[in-house]
């Protein structure tokens, strides 16, 4: 068994100093429908790295982390791609930065307002997508009746 499939183990000691609780990959696989694969390679590929890690190298995030991964989970259906995900994530995390320069939060709030445009009109493709897909469905319905 891998033991990256454990439960919280002790504490985190993220950037800022504060200490916060730990959760092994697995029961972060849990919580947000995410395969063990999937973190493992969102951390490879550095789109997300846990806050921390065990004394013997198994990844350990927090609840920060998690609601990274949540929001990453949503860009997936809209087909953003790993690099633009990356990107959003990094303009958010400097929004959510206190000590982010005023240019810095200004091109990162513009590069955040080009991607929920982006996201609207993919999500609006998504809806048009769907309807088609239920037309199809009731034009089946129909014939089977």
């Amino acid at each position: 068994m891998d033991s990256e499939r454990g439960h919280v183990s002790g504490e985190v000691t993220p950037h800022h100093g504060e200490a916060a609780p730990a959760m092994h990959i697995g029961e972060v696989a849990a919580r947000t429908e995410l395969s063990l694969r999937s973190l493992r390679h969102w951390d490879d590929v550095g789109l997300l790295e846990p806050s921390g890690r065990t004394d013997g190298g198994f990844r350990l995030y927090t609840e920060a982390d998690v609601d990274k991964i949540l929001l990453i989970r949503r860009m997936k259906p809209l087909g953003f791609t790993l690099d633009q995900m990356s990107a959003a994530m990094r303009n958010i995390e400097a929004l959510q930065d206190p000590e982010t320069p005023g240019p810095q939060d200004a091109e990162a709030r513009r590069r955040l307002a080009e991607v929920l445009e982006e996201a609207i009109e993919r999500r609006e493709k998504l809806a048009r997508q769907l309807d088609m897909a239920a037309e199809f469905i009731h034009l089946l319905g129909d014939q089977l009746a």
